[in-house]
């Protein structure tokens, strides 16, 4: 037998598996996978956002893959609890991208670290410089303000307040009394300087410069109107430059009326008299009279604030309050402030000072 032996196929080796591409990594966070063409390895699809919490399967990427996802799954619940600032950290800390920083931050939620240009802020500064005057005569007791320049007790305020007394009460806004002397009177300008006895430590106001006030500039006023020491009111300098008229004494009359008669002209329920306008406010100026250039203010000022002070959002006494126009009711008592209020500007005053500390007004 011829033993027939069928021919040996060629044997061809198998062609070996490519081997998958590598990932390149360009900088932390940012990967790049070479395309698949040519037989290279193309990466598996996006796994859903519920995959991470599935089986995984082994492998370097995988495992690396699976942490992210737990971890970012776990900061969107923790930002969900505590709210939108934290929420940003958590992304910064957990993002391979940098997160948006907030650029404004919730409305009301800033609060003012100092009080300085606001009505409290000027009050609690000012209110221990402002005073309570009591003048006694023999006709009664007047009631008025005033405003101390020095710490050992120099008090500037309205000669009207002080004129005719006998005696000179004054009390300071922690409720101290002292007995007060006149230094010095200037009826034409309707200023007047006292001096407190035995005074000292006492918080000594700043004083302006009224020739930078402009009208709507806010003020605060600080007086004793109607007794009420200490009282604050608020507003704007209305206008400047009121030719404003005032009665230079409380005593007298040029009508030949005794000095107790005399007094009995003007109702001190209503404020001091004065004219503005050609017109007459509060009652009877009479004939002794003067006229100054005043503030105008809308802040209420009622009997008692003359010769308070008149103080701008710095905290600077800017004029002394002299004059207000208050309408009687048709039972003759006050019908309360209506926005017209004047004061001497502090100018003058300062121009005055020397003059009414030597004993007389220049």
């Amino acid at each position: 037998m011829t033993d027939h032996t069928q021919p040996q196929q060629p044997y061809y080796p198998p062609r070996p598996p490519y081997e998958p591409t590598r990932p390149i990594t360009t900088e932390p966070g940012t990967t790049v996978w070479p395309s698949g063409s040519g037989g290279g390895f193309t990466p598996p699809p996006a796994e859903p956002a519920y995959a991470a919490a599935g089986p995984v399967p082994a492998g370097p990427v995988s495992r690396r893959r699976a942490k992210r996802g737990v971890g970012l799954m776990a900061a969107v619940a923790i930002a969900a609890a505590i709210g939108g600032g934290t929420a940003t950290l958590v992304q910064q800390l957990t993002s391979d991208a940098p997160a948006t920083t907030a650029s404004s931050v919730v409305s009301g939620t800033n609060v003012s670290a100092s009080s300085t240009g606001t009505v409290a802020g000027v009050a609690a500064a000012v209110s221990p410089s402002i005073v309570e005057i009591s003048a006694s005569s023999t006709s009664g007791e007047s009631t008025g303000s005033g405003v101390i320049i020095t710490g050992d007790g120099e008090i500037v305020t309205n000669n009207h307040v002080i004129s005719g007394a006998s005696e000179i009460t004054v009390r300071t806004s922690d409720g101290k009394t002292y007995r007060a002397d006149v230094v010095g009177k200037d009826p034409d300008k309707d200023l007047a300087l006292i001096k407190l006895r035995n005074a000292s430590g006492l918080k000594a106001a700043t004083l302006g410069d009224s020739s930078k006030v402009r009208v709507g500039d806010e003020v605060v006023a600080i007086g004793s109107p109607e007794g009420l020491t200490g009282t604050v009111t608020s507003g704007i300098v209305s206008a400047l430059d009121r030719d404003v008229t005032v009665a230079k004494d409380t005593e007298g009359s040029d009508s030949g009326q005794g000095q107790g008669q005399g007094q009995q002209q003007w109702d001190p329920r209503q404020g001091w008299p004065f004219e503005f306008g050609g017109q007459q406010f509060n009652g009877d100026t009479g004939s002794s009279k003067t006229t100054y250039k005043a503030l105008q203010t809308d802040a209420s000022l009622n009997p008692g604030n003359s010769g308070g002070a008149l103080i701008n959002m710095n905290g600077e006494i800017i004029g002394i309050n002299s004059a207000m126009y208050s309408p009687s009711s048709s039972s003759g008592s006050t019908a309360g402030s209506v926005g017209l209020g004047f004061a001497i500007p502090v100018n003058t005053l300062k121009a005055d000072l020397d003059a009414l500390r030597s004993g007389g007004g220049s």
